[in-house]
């Protein structure tokens, strides 16, 4: 995942970054086809995150350390710039700086705020965990509801047959 910090994520892509990352993972422990665990565990066996979750970390992280920079620095003029005049029709294209927003806007922080807690490591670490670990708390909330929905949808429909 060499310069993962900087990727624009799409969920295509964190997907097909997760399915190679198992794959290897699997080939590692000699998991072939008829004896197969699921994810989760693969990835408690070999003390993985899932990499959604480890290019997360790693753009924080770089965010943190461009944050850090001077305001003249190009990487940081980069992060920061606003582009102004026309775009192509359609919706927007993901980029990493709306990326960065969105986590930004979960978070009910703004530029400025991030910029001073940034210059204090300790701080932004800990932002960096809180950051990481909502996201893991969403997604296994997510897996929770997504199987009580499952669960009550075949229930529902066992009690119709």
């Amino acid at each position: 995942m060499y310069g993962a910090e900087t990727w624009r994520t799409t969920t295509t892509t964190i997907k097909k970054v997760q399915v190679f990352i198992n794959n290897c993972l699997r080939k590692i422990l000699n998991i072939y086809w008829p004896d197969t665990i699921i994810n989760i565990l693969l990835w408690e066996r070999t003390n993985q995150l899932p990499a959604e979750e480890e290019i997360r970390k790693r753009q924080w992280k770089w965010i943190g350390h461009t944050l850090r920079k001077s305001s003249n620095c190009i990487t940081r003029q980069a992060l920061t710039w606003n582009f102004e005049g026309k775009r192509k029709r359609g919706r927007p294209k993901s980029t990493l700086r709306r990326i960065i927003e969105a986590d930004m806007k979960r978070m009910n922080r703004n530029w400025k705020e991030l910029e001073s807690i940034a210059q204090d490591r300790v701080g932004w670490r800990m932002l960096m965990s809180d950051l990481c670990s909502f996201t893991r708390n969403n997604r296994h909330m997510e897996k929770r509801n997504s199987t009580e929905i499952n669960y009550s949808y075949s229930l529902s429909t066992i009690g119709q047959i």
